[in-house]
């Protein structure tokens, strides 16, 4: 009935609360107003409330650590130090952020930790859906094996010294390629790929085939532009574990200190923050920047946010493909 209302042409209310609507075929229908009203029992009531409230309050719990590190940062170093910064800053400053330009080696760490997330998260979406799109042809040779092996790969791991074997052979250790090329192949990606790829028209494809084009351009002209939510959806996974990422960086480039991690020199700083003051006098911060070296604590809060507002910008522009990609590309398997 509700239905029948909204389609309906030039709908009219009377003083009694009855809505006269006219069908697009010219038939009147007269319906109450207020029976037409869904009414909430006590019941109902009592589940928003308790719905809205737990929702309410798990918001709240992950996003007022980010909020606590923010006022912490932009607040007077004394304050912080004592304990008397919780709910909002005071003092406040940016002294915290400038100190850290006398930092010279976070700058390079940073610019490593952007190429690796780029160019990372690139090759790893290109090769998921170009192996995606191969793995729902059944003219692929031994289809269902290579798919077998990929699954397989996903539940058994060599463990770490045979990894760092493996990429020490391999000639990987103290280069920037040790970043990129072993993730370039991620089966879960796959998987979702391959999904979602699946659940696309067939017939899409058979034309194209009857027109007379190729496989590659079935994929680049129909197959790629179609698999933009799910394809977000991956290089949201691939750039944060490219950003966050930190324990290869630790174990692979052990003479390479130019191409560590910001990560990596977050934990670095974490472990040894006493050295940093001396490596902010050393390279002429002296003054006040000298006087938040000093201070392991809000160096810690400091560079934490630093490294964390890069990737929380990335987010919201991938957010209206987020949904859509992880739920058809977790339909079937």
């Amino acid at each position: 009935m509700a239905s029948t209302a909204k389609t309906a042409k030039n709908p009219k209310k009377n003083k009694k609360g009855v809505i006269e609507v006219r069908t697009p075929q010219g038939d009147k229908i007269y319906i109450d107003s207020k029976s037409a009203k869904h009414k909430y029992t006590g019941k109902d009531i009592l589940f928003f409330i308790i719905d809205y409230a737990f929702f309410i309050v798990f918001t709240i719990s992950c996003f007022f650590p980010f909020y606590y590190l923010f006022i912490n940062t932009i607040s007077d170093a004394g304050l912080v130090t004592s304990g008397l910064i919780n709910f909002y800053p005071r003092g406040l400053n940016i002294n915290n952020y400038l100190a850290l330009k006398n930092v010279n080696d976070l700058g390079t760490s940073m610019w490593v930790s952007v190429a690796r997330t780029i160019l990372g998260t690139a090759l790893m979406v290109a090769a998921s859906g170009f192996v995606g799109y191969l793995m729902t042809k059944n003219e692929m040779w031994h289809k269902k094996f290579w798919y077998r092996f990929l699954v397989i790969t996903m539940y058994f791991n060599a463990g770490l010294i045979p990894w760092y074997l493996n990429m020490s052979m391999l000639g990987l250790t103290n280069r920037f390629a040790a970043y990129i090329i072993p993730g370039i192949v991620a089966p879960y990606n796959i998987i979702l790929v391959k999904t979602y790829i699946e659940s696309i028209p067939a017939e899409l494809e058979e034309s194209a085939f009857l027109d007379g084009a190729s496989y590659m351009k079935v994929f680049t002209k129909i197959v790629w532009p179609l698999s933009k939510p799910i394809l977000a959806t991956i290089a949201i996974f691939g750039a944060v574990g490219n950003w966050n990422s930190f324990q290869d960086s630790l174990i692979l480039m052990p003479n390479a200190p130019e191409l560590f991690t910001l990560q990596h020199r977050l934990y670095t700083y974490l472990t040894t923050t006493s050295n940093l003051a001396q490596m902010m006098n050393s390279s002429g911060g002296g003054g006040v920047a000298l006087d938040y070296a000093s201070n392991g604590l809000i160096i810690k809060y400091t560079i934490s946010m630093v490294s964390i507002i890069p990737i929380l910008m990335v987010y919201p522009f991938m957010q209206r493909y987020f949904e859509e990609g992880i739920m058809l590309g977790a339909v079937k398997g």
